[in-house]
């Protein structure tokens, strides 16, 4: 794996950081954190800057280290990230293009791409979190559309969102729980559909109860064929837990940097046990940076799907920033119990961390079997 620059390379590094220090003096203030219809149009403004620059399908389309280069910049600059729609952007989007048709692809995806539609995700249910194929939405075909009873919880950013990447249930009577899952893309403005906002720790709602009572979807609107959702589903799961929290990385290597900025200033950097424990921080983020890197290079290698080794940086990231918070409230002192500091938001929300996108117990199982061979636990 060569992840050098090329002069190409390099050279596209200075055109985004020129042009990023052109247009984030002229954005607009963030909204405030908890109200999401705002951030929504604040993020989705930002995408469509993007877009209209060309970079908006970095993400997509571009080499592993111009991706990384991309993450860097942006992060190093202090710009938006993707927000609202990272659902769209870096979970649907990929999988859309891997498994899509043309004209799906060409449905769906430019308008995420310009910002101009959000996307939420309608995998888990009350009964079926981290024992996803237990789901019990069902879809009934009724001629040219599904017919969708049944509730999914946390649902993020259902409340803004135009699409759901939906899965359902199509044979009950299938022999394994695996099978007779399909994927569906629904529209959230169909009939039938009650969105309830769930309050986080935080006093965030970008999670949601959504209860589905006969909605119609198009059977058009089927990605992949019926029945085989699980695998369509392992393709979106490689890619939340793959390549998705790229960008959180390069965040949390900044935020090690200005904790070290602060700890010098408010003496607690005096501390020999608090210095051990960021530079080992340090250490961590640096190895999942490189993590990251094999993983980018991989998917790119593979048709742009990524393999097992994002269920091994999703385990070790997720604790990892666990642990960088942590530290984060050891440097801050009081001011880390100030809901009004991002860094206090951050902190509560990392606590969700090792259960989103499939519990750490779940990738423990995946890294046993996928990559070290063992068999199955019964």
């Amino acid at each position: 794996m060569d992840l050098s620059c090329t002069d190409e390379e390099e050279e596209f590094r200075a055109r985004l950081r020129a042009w990023l220090s052109r247009e984030l003096p002229g954005l607009p203030p963030r909204p405030d954190p908890l109200d999401w219809p705002a951030r929504r149009a604040y993020d989705c403004g930002w995408q469509r800057r993007l877009y209209d620059a060309g970079y908006a399908d970095v993400h997509w389309d571009a080499s592993p280290t111009q991706r990384l280069i991309f993450l860097e910049e942006t992060e190093r600059a202090g710009a938006p990230y993707v927000g609202a729609n990272f659902v769209g952007l870096l979970h649907a989007g990929p999988t859309v293009a891997a498994e899509g048709t043309p004209e799906q692809r060409a449905r769906w995806l430019p308008p995420v791409l310009r910002g101009d539609e959000v996307w939420c995700q309608g995998f888990s249910e009350p009964g079926a979190g981290s024992d996803l194929a237990s789901l019990r939405t069902k879809a009934v075909r009724d001629g040219d559309a599904y017919v969708v009873t049944g509730q999914k919880i946390w649902t993020s950013h259902a409340e803004v969102a135009d699409w759901c990447e939906l899965l359902v249930r199509t044979d009950p009577e299938a022999p394994s729980k695996h099978r007779g899952i399909t994927w569906l893309a629904m529209p959230m403005d169909a009939p039938g559909i009650t969105v309830r906002p769930l309050r986080t720790l935080a006093g965030s709602t970008e999670f949601a109860e959504v209860f589905l009572d006969e909605v119609r979807v198009p059977v058009e609107n089927r990605v992949g064929d019926e029945n085989d959702g699980w695998r369509v589903t392992m393709v979106t799961l490689s890619f939340e837990r793959g390549t998705a929290f790229v960008g959180e990385v390069v965040a949390c290597r900044r935020l090690l940097g200005e904790l070290a900025r602060t700890a010098r200033k408010n003496g607690s950097w005096d501390d020999p046990v608090l210095r051990r424990r960021l530079g080992r921080l340090a250490a961590e983020f640096q190895a999942l940076w490189r993590l990251v890197q094999a993983n980018v290079s991989e998917a790119q290698a593979t048709g742009g799907v990524p393999g097992a080794g994002g269920s091994v940086f999703k385990l070790h990231y997720s604790h990892a920033r666990q642990e960088l918070y942590e530290a984060a409230a050891a440097v801050l002192g009081p001011d880390a119990l100030d809901l009004g500091r991002d860094w206090t938001l951050d902190r509560l929300s990392s606590l969700s961390y090792t259960i989103a996108a499939g519990t750490s117990q779940i990738q423990r199982n995946i890294v046993a079997e996928r990559i070290l061979g063992l068999p199955k636990g019964r």
